[in-house]
């Protein structure tokens, strides 16, 4: 035998396949419906493939699944978790949980982008942390931890010549993810110019669309995760019938329980794993100069505020607190923690964002907090009495002035609310 015959014995079937999976993946396929247990599975598995995917989203919440934005907090799968409470109680909504430690509003806009018809005139619940406005905001690490190429790619297909894509493009630009790609990279400095993407561009970004599309489809069947079994077994620990007084006094029961080794009212494990011994000593008054007043981060909470507003979205917002014992070891500034509060309350306001949950005085209420700063078991109570109406009772509908001057750089580093 001939050596190129040789050759295409060895190499021939691995070219075959190469070539066959980007066909695959190059046509505009389906890949069928997703399971009822699956949506379940997906809506808290905070799943980082989820939560940068697309078609189990927009299934999901075209089943009466409702957006539940944030970070870190909603990891902390308690009996008195939303998800818990609707499961349970058998609300018609079921929040599908989107974010984790390190997702802040950069990374929320562009993991919404193609939700567009699922959100349209829809309600969702937003968590927005005080602790996202640091100086920096979003940290470039983990927005590409959560980085969306697909997301990113249909939203530069659909950018336009305003304020907020010229802002959204620039923000991208400054982040490594942003970069990664020649062809995105070139079609946002474009956008960010207030130029058009080239037809060059649009050509090479559509063929991309279509592979993530179809790969996004394909794995998203599979969901290796151990969070649905954690709300259903958190399920049982739930009186039969919804009482709120009953309810909240099983959280502090709960609660008194769990945070016995320590005198934060932090639960046992977070304190043992992450505080206890030498470590708390480091951290004593470690927080002082800590200031969230001055941040890039208001400018992307806008480019989120200019989404929902475009969509007719009406948003719950939570504000949560920081658990005030924390707060006095460390040395965090309460008088700054409001103000920030104030400023986050402002910018929501003046443009017609009504409903928010206002809780940062509530850091000095026992089991309130699980941990440092995240809402724990009768935290979780308070925020549902808010959440619950508003998903299952008829709001009227939004009515927003957005306001560009929250993208300048005079908002970012102001102090005071004018």
């Amino acid at each position: 035998m001939k050596a190129k015959g040789k050759l295409w014995l060895i190499f021939g079937p691995v070219i075959i396949a190469a070539g066959s999976l980007i066909l695959l993946f190059s046509l505009p396929l389906g890949w069928g419906h997703f399971s009822d247990r699956t949506e379940r599975q997906a809506a808290v598995s905070l799943s980082p493939k989820v939560f940068r995917g697309r078609k189990i989203k927009q299934q999901a919440l075209e089943n009466n699944y409702v957006p539940f934005f944030g970070s870190s907090e909603l990891s902390r799968l308690d009996a008195f978790h939303p998800a818990v409470l609707a499961a349970k109680y058998q609300r018609s909504y079921r929040p599908f949980l989107l974010g984790a430690a390190g997702s802040q509003s950069l990374t929320h806009y562009f993991i919404m982008q193609n939700l567009g018809s699922q959100l349209r005139g829809k309600k969702v619940v937003f968590i927005i942390s005080p602790q996202w406005f640091t100086k920096q905001g979003q940290r470039p690490d983990a927005f590409g931890f959560y980085y969306s190429p697909l997301q990113t790619t249909d939203w530069i297909i659909h950018a336009k010549n305003n304020t907020a894509d010229r802002y959204a493009a620039k923000r991208l630009l400054q982040m490594p993810s942003g970069r990664a790609s020649q062809t995105t990279a070139a079609a946002l400095e474009n956008i960010a110019n207030g130029q058009p993407i080239s037809k060059f561009q649009t050509t090479v970004l559509r063929a991309k669309e279509t592979m993530l599309l179809n790969e996004d489809a394909l794995f998203s069947h599979f969901q290796a995760n151990k969070n649905l079994a954690r709300v259903e077994k958190s399920e049982k620990v739930l009186p039969a019938h919804y009482s709120a007084p009953q309810l909240n006094q099983l959280a502090a029961e709960v609660g008194r329980r769990e945070t016995s080794n320590n005198q934060l009212d932090i639960k046992n494990s977070f304190y043992k794993s992450r505080l206890s011994g030498h470590r708390m000593k480091v951290l004593q008054n470690s927080q002082t100069s800590f200031d969230y007043r001055q941040s890039p981060e208001y400018s992307d909470f806008q480019l989120l505020l200019t989404q929902f507003s475009k969509w007719h979205v009406n948003v719950q917002f939570i504000i949560p607190p920081v658990n005030d014992r924390w707060a006095n070891y460390t040395g965090l500034s309460m008088p700054m923690i409001r103000q920030t509060d104030q400023k986050i309350k402002y910018q929501l306001q003046q443009q017609g964002f009504t409903h928010v949950l206002d809780l940062t005085n509530d850091g000095n209420e026992k089991y309130f907090m699980e941990d440092t700063i995240h809402l724990g078991w009768r935290g979780w109570l308070k925020a549902d009495q808010t959440i619950d109406p508003f998903l299952t009772k008829q709001q009227p509908a939004p009515s927003y002035k957005i306001q560009n001057k929250f993208f300048a750089k005079k908002w970012q580093t102001s102090t005071h609310i004018e």
